[in-house]
């Protein structure tokens, strides 16, 4: 009998841009490239933040970041630039538990929105998305190198009590808690 796996959450570091790019080639038509990976981690701190899930410990079957804007003295924005699981793992939660973790960083960091573009025919991800309170705003025609158009999504009053008590409610999935 096979015990299932544990998938855990921590802050992405330089070693893990390999894996991550591998991942993003299997999941992406444009993917993003190892040295993309690691050059985030240049970046301020105070404006990114990745998370890197990983199975037993060990290898990345998932990940995903967040750009922080300030906007005139009002709480920060959040931009999701980029989330992927690896296709062995999709359907199992990992995303989910993923942009959680995200999200309640963001909420630390005083950030009362958060915005994303997604390719407008990945249905799942619009579904992952909703579940968080994401709703549609919009189309970017044409905004992907292949033509895609893409859905505009935003979620505002993320701060508050209510968004944080929905936020609580969707983490009943089969990974753990992880390190942050």
């Amino acid at each position: 009998m096979s015990s299932m796996p544990t998938i855990s959450l921590r802050e992405m570091t330089l070693d893990d841009a390999p894996a991550m790019a591998a991942l993003e080639a299997q999941v992406s038509p444009e993917p993003w490239s190892e040295e993309l990976f690691a050059g985030e981690l240049d970046v301020n701190a105070a404006e990114r933040h990745w998370l890197v899930a990983l199975e037993n410990g060990g290898d990345v079957v998932g990940f995903g970041g967040l750009m922080f804007v300030a906007v005139d003295g009002d709480p920060t924005e959040a931009h999701l630039m980029n989330i992927a699981v690896d296709p062995a793992h999709q359907r199992k939660g990992v995303a989910t538990h993923l942009l959680h973790g995200l999200l309640i960083d963001a909420r630390r960091r005083d950030t009362n929105s958060l915005t994303l573009e997604v390719r407008s025919d990945n249905v799942a991800a619009h579904v992952l998305y909703r579940r968080f309170g994401l709703v549609d705003v919009g189309t970017r025609p044409g905004y992907y190198q292949d033509g895609a158009d893409a859905l505009i999504m935003w979620a505002h009053g993320i701060l508050g009590d209510a968004y944080g008590e929905h936020l609580a409610t969707l983490v009943e999935c089969p990974v753990d808690g992880g390190e942050r």
